[in-house]
């Protein structure tokens, strides 16, 4: 053992150990003396891009929401701090009271204040040394309209996400993921839907009024400019305030004309007489009679009886659809070989989703030959619209068949998208489908449903000084509690497209299960001509012996003042363009201008208490 532990060896691990100090000495005082490098962190955030209508009003604006959460154990003055914070929270002091005192945990006393709320909290904590309060920011949405165009619009969650409508589809347009390089992330880019903000105010008027007066369940309209496709209105009732979207119920949320499925009724007749006419195989002036039922036995024996509302006599195609004979279309569906008749529809889009911007659309159904469900009464009953579903977005996508001289135009209800600086990095333009029926066969068709509105079951629809076609239809709906068919409840429909002779519109509308009477031409071609009268002086169509007026040309617009930020934020209403420019100027506010013109919304509203480097939005038309 005295040999191992010599002098020697232990002179030589001393000295070891020595040199090993030394150099990290020396390593750890470069290291102490060198600048210390800054390490990046993602820190870039991005706005979520506006919704707005066709015209740049806003429809959905970014904002921030604040969630106050509460420690309990760091309350220092309970009743104070409950008795300070009931009025703007709008609880009461006891309730606060109780609330902390049953926490035993960080808990959130009221999610969702808005920037006054949050301000005005924020003054009091700090003017009264409150303790255990804190606020967590949460990116939220405003909806300046609320209720307005809901189901089209969306909503998008607390995470940021949208939750439904265009918020939910077009989310990555919105606000796209960082991705690895934040510097090439690309900020949330703006919406502008195809809708016309005021003309859909006008509408869901006239659609309300309509649902309280036949007591319906639900309505849809649906207005599309008949050549290019996109969608000037969309309205499903019940709706849902957007700002209270999370108090709201199933029924007012459901975007009914994307995802709902449904018998159309005779409406449909319009596109099987397309097709037996297109196929050659009836004609124009040929001759079928109507004794009241389509009474026939098939050549496997089955028999098939389908009943009609009148006895028609003899009548001709147009008249079938003027009157919405249901024998007589029977009639013309033996003529035609089903496959080639269900291959037809699908060319119109049945049985497929339109492919619009929307989520969750239904893709109806449309038979085969091949299912079990088929059988020998299937090809006369499709051809009045039974046994078969549909969409209400189907239909519009169909009809603008009839519209553009037999080729189908696909939906849309997207205009443009823009960058942050509004610059266009997209702008909608039609797309068509193949042709499915010869132009030939299209104009008849319209003359069918002009003819319709002028002396068949649409009359009440007729405008008279301008020219529209139309097709009504009810259809018994399924009851889904006993099978089978209800009789008491009934889907009330009517197509709508004007003018005739250059279609700009068209105009569909679904009452569904209304009370007291129920025939479409009865409750639904009044509420078409109610909407036809707003939609043709909304867009400026020309009416027969309408008034003209001569105009200088000139218009004088005052020179006008930039109101002076104080303490509240003024309203900027009417303030033009060039007088804004100073405002991008001022270091304590970021201020965003959207669009050309003259003020029309600002957000924050007017009278918001102004606070440092807050962000101020104004929208110019």
């Amino acid at each position: 053992m005295n040999k191992m532990f010599s002098r020697r060896r232990f002179i030589v691990l001393i000295v070891m150990l020595s040199i090993l100090g030394v150099y990290i000495i020396a390593v750890y005082g470069k290291l102490a003396f060198q600048p210390v490098k800054q390490t990046e962190t993602q820190t870039k955030e991005f706005t979520r891009g506006a919704i707005v209508d066709r015209n740049g009003r806003p429809l959905a604006v970014t904002t921030n929401f604040y969630h106050l959460s509460v420690t309990p154990s760091a309350i220092t003055n309970l009743q104070e701090t409950a008795l300070l914070l009931s009025p703007v929270l709008q609880m009461s002091p006891e309730e606060i009271e109780s609330a902390i005192q049953s926490a035993d945990r960080v808990f959130y006393l009221k999610k969702r204040l808005d920037e006054n709320e949050y301000e005005n909290i924020k003054n009091i904590i700090s003017s009264n040394n409150l303790t255990g309060l804190r606020f967590d920011r949460i990116p939220g949405r405003i909806y300046p309209e609320n209720s307005l165009a809901a189901q089209l619009i969306g909503f998008m969650g607390d995470d940021g996400e949208g939750l439904a409508g265009v918020e939910y589809s077009m989310q990555n347009i919105l606000a796209p993921k960082l991705s690895t390089d934040i510097e090439s992330s690309r900020p949330g880019q703006n919406i502008y839907l195809t809708i016309d903000a005021n003309l859909q105010y006008k509408l869901e008027k006239i659609a309300q009024s309509a649902m309280e007066s036949t007591q319906a369940e639900s309505v849809m309209m649906i207005v599309a400019d008949a050549k290019n496709g996109e969608i000037l209105s969309y309205i499903s009732l019940p709706s849902v305030n957007l700002n209270e979207y999370r108090t709201s119920s199933v029924e007012q949320r459901q975007d009914r004309p994307a995802v709902t499925a449904y018998e159309p009724g005779s409406v449909f007749k319009i596109f099987s007489v397309a097709t037996f006419i297109d196929a050659g195989l009836i004609k124009a002036d040929e001759i079928f009679v109507c004794d009241g039922k389509y009474d026939v036995q098939s050549a496997n024996g089955e028999r098939i009886r389908i009943t009609c509302l009148e006895h028609h006599g003899a009548i001709t195609p147009s008249q079938a659809l003027q009157y919405s004979c249901n024998d007589a279309l029977a009639q013309m569906s033996a003529k035609i070989n089903a496959d080639y008749f269900l291959a037809k529809l699908r060319q119109l889009g049945f049985g497929s989703r339109t492919g619009i911007e929307l989520p969750g659309e239904t893709s109806g159904l449309v038979k085969s030959t091949n299912d079990r469900l088929w059988s020998a009464r299937s090809k006369p009953t499709i051809s009045i619209g039974q046994e078969i579903s549909v969409s209400a977005l189907q239909m519009v996508r169909a009809t603008t068949t009839l519209t553009n001289g037999g080729i189908p135009t696909e939906l849309s209800v997207i205009s443009r998208i823009t960058d942050k600086d509004n610059n266009d990095v997209y702008v909608h333009t039609p797309t068509f489908g193949q042709q499915v029926f010869k132009s030939n066969t299209a104009k008849y068709l319209l003359e069918c449903m002009e003819s319709t509105a002028k002396t068949g079951t649409g009359h009440r629809a007729a405008l008279g000084d301008i020219s529209i076609g139309v097709k009504t239809g009810t259809a018994q709906m399924a009851d889904m509690e006993h099978g089978g068919y209800s009789d008491t409840d009934f889907l009330s429909n009517c197509v709508a497209v004007f003018p005739v002779e250059n279609p700009q519109v068209i105009l569909y509308i679904v009452i569904t299960k209304a009370q007291g009477e129920t025939y479409a031409g009865r409750i639904v071609a009044p509420v078409v001509a109610d909407a036809a009268d707003v939609i043709i002086d909304h867009m400026g169509l020309s009416r027969e012996g309408a008034a003209s007026l001569a105009h200088s040309g000139k218009v004088s617009v005052s020179s006008g003042v930039l109101p002076e930020i104080g303490a509240y934020l003024p309203d900027f209403t009417g303030v033009p363009k060039r007088l804004l420019t100073s405002l991008l100027l001022r270091g304590d506010l970021q201020v965003t201008i959207n669009g050309d013109g003259y003020v029309k919304n600002q957000y924050p509203p007017a009278g918001t208490p102004v606070t440092e480097n807050m962000n101020i939005e104004l929208y110019l038309e």
